[in-house]
């Protein structure tokens, strides 16, 4: 992406992401964008010690590469095992409340770190950072959030809960339609607990409250997304909420600065297999479910079985460790001529963008929806948490890029039998349906394109943005 001059000169901006790599991921492609974007831009990264590697090693393409500030994370909390200090190391998301309540303790160490630093422009906290709000607003400083959720899914939770729709449906499986949008239907289950509870209560409640009266109090959302793929979910929060909503994505289309270190270094197992597969002809389906998914045994089996069955060629990223992390002896011998299990990180943005890949199993992690979309890449989905549920029901049901995968009794959080994922793996990769959801993605993803090009309307509305603060800052001084 070419370069161009800042709304407002000697822009210094610090980033602060969760310490998840689904969260920190979007966040470096920002650093990128902000450093590709404006020429002098300073750019500063808070992680914690054990996150700094990952920090770095992503950012080894920058020729500007940002500054990163080490904050201590706080030990000997309850519920988070000593040493981890990132959500995809904890046993099982049971420890997230703790851990992400700890990162209360690392304010001190924030504000005094960020009291060193000089004309910081403005503050870019996660959606789970809300404290950073209280920092920013003591040392007159604009905090914008990043939440990595879609502007569908921020705009029917909202809607969804000031219109009490949880409180109605008789049964976690009936439909209900949302207010205002009347081609949406959802079900409890689209929710996780206590949201889906017709009278919630609980800490995890109250924390999201707090996440979300700090939110109110910041200056505006930034979202990893484009205008085109969502307007009404835009228009509506624009119009009806707080605060504005900023369209200033995909961050994945931003282009790492080629050092040469590729040529340099040899070709990981997963990428010379997938070589292979694009040499002889061959299509292949991606697998993943991320890096905090609990996948049962019993239901690890069942993917196993129907992908054996399916006779697609698939490359499977199953997690190291923890529940569902391994497949039954055999089963990899079995299928070698076709498949691969990979139990180690790969660079998802190079699988999707492959030009062996013609499928995606996964998740409906923001993330990885904004990936498959920008890869021109359809979508079989089968949401495991959060607002994957509602991601979910966008891919298949509103922008159409992608298709459902069948559970046993027709619930969003029913079991899947092999025979379902042998039907959808078929359907997505030979079917009919597959063609269709092909051709959308194939249109969407030449629309991210447009959308971040000099003058499209995210390179647009990240100059306004850049342009409002910068005003805002002349008027203040």
């Amino acid at each position: 992406m070419d370069s161009s001059a800042c709304a407002f000169p000697e822009t210094h901006v610090v980033l602060f992401p969760f310490m998840s790599k689904g969260h920190t991921v979007p966040i470096l492609d920002l650093a990128r964008l902000l450093i590709g974007r404006c020429r002098g831009t300073a750019v500063t990264i808070f992680t914690t010690p054990a996150n700094r590697a990952f920090i770095s090693d992503s950012l080894s393409d920058v020729v500007t590469a940002p500054s990163v500030v080490e904050l201590p994370f706080p030990s000997h909390i309850a519920g988070v095992p000593a040493g981890v200090e990132s959500t995809d190391k904890l046993p099982s998301m049971s420890h997230f409340l703790p851990f992400v309540t700890a990162t209360k303790l690392m304010r001190p160490s924030f504000e005094e770190a960020l009291g060193r630093l000089n004309n910081v422009s403005f503050i870019v906290s996660d959606l789970f950072l809300g404290w950073t709000v209280e920092s920013a607003s003591k040392l007159g400083i604009p905090r914008l959030v990043f939440d990595g959720m879609s502007n569908y899914a921020r705009t029917v939770c909202q809607v969804v809960g000031e219109n009490s729709l949880l409180a109605g449906p008789q049964s976690n499986d009936e439909l209900f339609t949302v207010t205002y949008f009347p081609w949406i239907r959802l079900t409890r289950n689209d929710f996780d607990e206590p949201f889906n509870l017709p009278d919630p209560t609980g800490p995890h409640l109250d924390f999201i409250i707090e996440q979300i009266i700090a939110n109110s109090r910041s200056y505006c959302h930034i979202a990893n997304s484009f205008y085109e793929l969502e307007p009404l979910y835009v228009d509506y929060w624009n119009r009806h909420c707080e605060p504005k909503v900023w369209c200033i994505g995909p961050w994945c289309l931003v282009e790492p600065q080629r050092l040469g270190l590729e040529a340099q270094s040899k070709k990981p197992k997963w990428l010379q297999w997938l070589d292979q597969k694009a040499a002889s002809g061959k299509s292949v389906l991606y697998v993943a479910f991320g890096t905090q998914a609990e996948i049962s045994s019993q239901q690890l089996r069942e993917i196993a079985i129907g992908l054996e069955k399916s006779e697609a060629n698939f490359l499977w990223v199953v997690r190291k460790g923890g529940s569902g992390s391994d497949v039954e002896d055999g089963f990899e011998e079995r299928v070698k001529e076709r498949g691969m299990v990979v139990r180690e990180w790969v660079d998802q943005r190079k699988v999707l963008s492959h030009d062996s890949v013609k499928g995606f199993l996964s998740h409906c992690g923001w993330n990885s929806v904004v990936e498959s979309i920008c890869a021109k890449v359809p979508v079989l989905a089968w949401p495991m948490m959060a607002e994957q549920h509602l991601n979910a029901r966008m891919v298949t049901e509103d922008i159409r890029v992608g298709l459902r995968m069948e559970t046993a009794d027709g619930s969003a959080r029913g079991f899947v039998k092999w025979e379902a994922v042998e039907k959808m793996v078929r359907e997505l990769m030979e079917g009919e349906g597959g063609k269709e959801v092909r051709r959308n993605a194939e249109a969407l993803g030449g629309a991210a394109a447009e959308a971040m090009a000099e003058g499209g309307s995210s390179w647009e509305a990240w100059d306004r943005l850049f342009d409002e603060i910068g005003a805002a800052r002349a008027d203040s001084c």
